[in-house]
């Protein structure tokens, strides 16, 4: 079998490290062999948040790198259309696989489905039902496109139930479980935060790790400049200490947005971000990702953002939606971190997503 796999931000690459491994394990074991060849469209173009990925994280180098970044959505998206293509034809693969809800994925599900090679979808079924996110729109085009459709929870189950997507002869739905928490528990007994990461939160009295990246927040002038000053107010007592995207460092600059007390530092890798998330006290984000990871990790997260795909962590009180409410932010800093929570359940599966993603595209 030769799958093609297409990735292009920074939590596809820790996805696709976890099926990379079980494809590899499957290779070790079996002589029903799986040539996994890589796509990165280069969608994350800053160095500290690609190329150090595959390093850190031994990732398969990708065979392709479009270096297609930083225009605009359907810029960006068209052309990596024309060069998935382009690439499917030079491989021929069986499989085209792909994950989350980017740019990249949407171009890479609608490339292979105009010449029929099939599509498998890592982290399918999840809605915010907030159709003004690009992010929604591209894992909705994506999951109809797909023939399978890997989900994280029952609950990504029913939404694709909910929209006419069942099992049946032609498409194959899965709740396999999360390819994050896999990510999780193999990556956090490495231990290879950098020296810079670990001297900031060895110098640090306690802090909150944060990451803003989501267009509704970037782009948004007013959303932007009042989560500023709620984090703003919040570091004067407590540390926020916010790895800043390329993308949200421009528009602070185009919206002359001051920043006084948040230790904005540069984009960091995955171990230097676990290490953050192991050793902070709190969680600040608009990121899918990094909900979960703070549940990882045993962290209460604030989600800076009206609505969020991971509704279990809100029903049981691991996490909190706040918008871009500066009252809001600031009172549940002080109430919603401070509040004992039990992580003794498992929400997002047992840690085997990665193997039983191969097993199912084998069978």
């Amino acid at each position: 079998m030769k799958i093609l796999t297409i990735i292009g931000a920074r939590p596809q690459f820790v996805k696709a490290a976890v099926v990379s491994r079980a494809i590899e394990n499957h290779n070790q074991s079996y002589e029903n062999k799986i040539n996994e060849i890589i796509v990165h469209t280069g969608q994350h173009y800053d160095k500290n948040m690609s190329d150090v990925f595959f390093d850190e994280m031994k990732i398969p180098k990708p065979k392709y790198n479009l270096g297609i970044g930083g225009s605009l959505h359907g810029e960006m998206t068209g052309n990596m259309l024309i060069e998935i293509e382009k690439t499917i034809f030079k491989e021929n693969p069986d499989v085209l696989l792909i994950y989350g809800d980017t740019n990249s994925t949407l171009a890479g599900a609608l490339a292979a489905s105009k010449v029929h090679v099939p599509v498998a979808h890592v982290e399918a079924g999840l809605r915010s039902f907030n159709k003004k996110m690009p992010e929604e729109i591209n894992r909705i085009l994506s999951d109809h496109i797909s023939k399978w459709l890997f989900c994280p929870t029952d609950t990504a189950v029913q939404n694709l139930k909910n929209e006419g997507i069942q099992n049946n002869k032609n498409t194959y739905v899965i709740q396999c479980g999360d390819v994050m928490y896999d990510a999780a528990l193999f990556y956090k007994e490495m231990k290879k935060e950098s020296v810079y990461i670990k001297e900031l939160v060895n110098k640090s009295d306690g802090f909150y790790a944060c990451t803003i990246h989501r267009a509704e927040n970037t782009d948004e002038e007013e959303r932007l400049k009042t989560i500023i000053l709620a984090l703003d107010s919040i570091s004067q007592k407590t540390k926020v200490i916010l790895p800043l995207h390329p993308r949200t460092k421009k528009k602070l600059k185009d919206f002359n947005v001051e920043v006084k007390n948040i230790e904005i530092i540069d984009p960091v890798g995955y171990f230097d971000m676990i290490y953050l998330l192991d050793n902070c006290k709190g969680v600040f984000t608009d990121s899918g990702g990094l909900q979960k990871e703070a549940y990882f990790f045993e962290k209460p997260c604030i989600t800076l953002r009206d609505e969020t795909e991971w509704v279990e962590l809100i029903k049981n009180k691991f996490n909190i939606l706040t918008g871009a409410d500066r009252e809001n932010i600031i009172k549940y800093e002080e109430s919603f971190f401070s509040v004992e929570k039990d992580y003794s359940m498992s929400l997002y599966g047992d840690g085997s997503a990665g193997e039983k993603i191969v097993k199912a595209l084998l069978s």
